[in-house]
């Protein structure tokens, strides 16, 4: 049976447009990957997402936006999309559990992955104290040193998280100026267990099976050194999960998808929406408002069908 919509991928973006479309009646298919949330997961707290003034973990925002979806109709699978073939009407869907799906429609909404620093010792050693995700692996590093590498939000929100298991928290930065907002950086300068280290890069992670240290390189000094820590947790940006739309859709120099002020592709019936193509916001709300964007222009598309 061909679906009228398949969304794929759940973080705020997919399961915002799940939402609109089981409201519609599409009965929406919307593969999720392996895991529900996307990106949100991996935030221990989310405090600006509106109408949660205690806030909320990522987690539970991303099972409470799944329960609402399944409320409406919304069908959720629990697997990864291998394959696209959007030249044929209508688009195929293939997965990694074998299934083959047809649809009349598609939103893309499959995110962006986190960069990786790629340096020597960082594959080998992910897992062993290399993480990307402070949320899923703090529990680990109960009263051990560790570091933060980045300057962003996440970084910052992630530094603060790790305080309540770590015994320091050593914050690389390139610059002497952090991105995140001030109320972030104020919260983390006030941290006693936090100490930032400026205009410094990682250039290597070193440990023996597991992270026991890591190579600093001064910005401006080009002067080398390196601190013992246990872990290391990386927030040096994102990189959009786009690689099974190329040759089909149309992608700019840095990997986003191109879309138009309504969320339309180059082809005709895929929409997409969320960090796929947003490289300015990135904000779990404005993912959700461009998932909810993203269906209400493919509903108009199928109604003209």
């Amino acid at each position: 049976m061909t679906e009228n919509l398949i969304i794929i991928g759940a973080g705020p973006a997919g399961l915002s447009a799940a939402i609109y479309a089981a409201r519609g009646n599409l009965a929406p298919l919307v593969l999720t990957g392996q895991s529900l949330g996307g990106q949100i997961v991996l935030t221990n707290e989310l405090e600006n997402f509106p109408g949660f003034p205690e806030g909320i973990t990522g987690l539970e925002l991303a099972q409470l936006m799944q329960k609402q979806a399944e409320r409406f109709g919304a069908r959720l699978e629990a697997d990864s999309v291998t394959r696209v073939d959007l030249q044929t009407r209508p688009f195929r869907v293939e997965t990694q559990n074998g299934a083959t799906y047809t649809a009349r429609a598609l939103i893309i909404a499959t995110g962006a992955s986190p960069r990786r620093l790629n340096v020597p010792g960082e594959n080998e050693l992910t897992g062993r104290g290399v993480s990307y995700c402070a949320t899923c692996d703090g529990f680990f590093f109960r009263n051990k040193e560790i570091a933060v590498v980045g300057g962003g939000d996440s970084a910052m929100q992630e530094s603060l998280f790790l305080t309540r298991f770590a015994s320091k928290v050593h914050l690389i930065h390139r610059r002497d100026q952090l991105r995140a907002q001030p109320i972030l950086q104020d919260r983390a300068r006030a941290e006693p267990k936090i100490t930032f280290v400026w205009n410094s890069v990682v250039k290597e992670i070193r440990g023996a099976g597991k992270v026991e240290g890591l190579v600093l390189e001064n910005m401006q000094t080009r002067a080398r050194s390196e601190i013992p820590v246990q872990g290391v947790f990386i927030y040096v940006g994102y990189i959009p999960n786009t690689e099974l739309f190329r040759g089909q859709l149309e992608i700019d120099e840095e990997g986003y998808l191109k879309v138009d002020a309504r969320q339309r592709t180059n082809i005709p019936g895929v929409f997409a929406a969320g960090e796929v193509h947003d490289r300015v916001f990135r904000q779990a709300i404005v993912s959700a408002g461009y998932g909810a964007m993203a269906e209400i222009e493919a509903e108009r598309y199928l109604a003209s069908l």
